[in-house]
């Protein structure tokens, strides 16, 4: 089932699917209305390099991802046959595994303090396919997803630009890898709502920032885990090489 623009409108907090992860900032909130040479204070001197805001906040998006994510990939595992969708269950799970294993070293190693749950509207994410099902739910899950990992490429490309910090450098490596291949696998499926994923990404909703920043943990609460399946440790989650001139999948179109 194709996802219009007016169910998405009413399906997804304040009214559409706003990029994920290019409005998350944790504890502050990056928005494209705030100034950048605030993001570019730097908060610590490491022996890995200066950490700046925008590194922290980078840091905290990645495990963001994972936090929404991880669990929608799990679902899809539960409710999906397609063995397209069984392959990007299986490359969310432990794409983000690894990254959340390299945000926890980060935040060690940095001192970044991560939130053990996803925002409130990433939570409504989740709700809104969960609450689908058969190809809808299909649908909604690759659709909401590929707008989240079409929308990082931007912050990703400007923190491996600028971070002085190695360790972030090399996390913005590797989720610039994660993404990519979870872009191509979710286009596998053929599902994909291209139409509402250009609307969205070209004009995203503002929504206020308690929806869009993920709660901060409980004081002393142990930082949550998010483990890749012992039967996928093996899984190739690097992005294939290009195969050009191959025959396209069919995609959805809004409407």
């Amino acid at each position: 089932m194709r996802i219009s623009r007016s169910t998405a409108g009413t399906a997804f907090v304040g009214g559409a699917m706003i990029l994920t992860l290019t409005a998350l900032a944790y504890p502050s909130m990056l928005g494209v209305q705030n100034a950048a040479s605030g993001q570019d204070r730097i908060i610590a001197n490491t022996q890995y390099g200066p950490l700046t805001e925008a590194d922290r906040d980078f840091v905290v998006k990645v495990r963001a991802a994972g936090l929404w994510e991880q669990p929608l990939g799990q679902l899809i595992m539960e409710r999906s046959k397609s063995p397209a969708m069984i392959e990007v269950a299986e490359h969310l799970l432990v794409g983000h595994g690894r990254l959340d294993a390299g945000c926890r070293k980060v935040s060690t190693d940095l001192g970044i303090t991560l939130p053990n749950e996803p925002s409130p509207q990433q939570q409504q994410f989740v709700a809104t396919a969960e609450g689908s099902s058969g190809k809808e739910f299909e649908s909604t899950a690759v659709t909401l997803m590929r707008i989240a990992h079409g929308g990082i490429f931007p912050t990703i490309a400007k923190i491996r630009a600028t971070t002085r910090n190695s360790m972030v450098r090399e996390l913005a490596d590797t989720t610039n890898d994660t993404v990519l291949d979870h872009i191509t696998v979710l286009e596998k499926t053929g599902l994909i709502n291209h139409e509402q994923v250009s609307f969205q990404i070209t004009s995203p909703p503002k929504l206020p920032q308690d929806q869009t920043t993920p709660p901060p943990p409980q004081q002393g609460a142990p930082v949550r885990v998010l483990g890749v399946p012992e039967n996928l440790k093996d899984l190739q989650t690097v992005a294939p090489n290009p195969s050009y001139g191959a025959a396209p999948q069919p995609t959805q179109s809004g409407g």
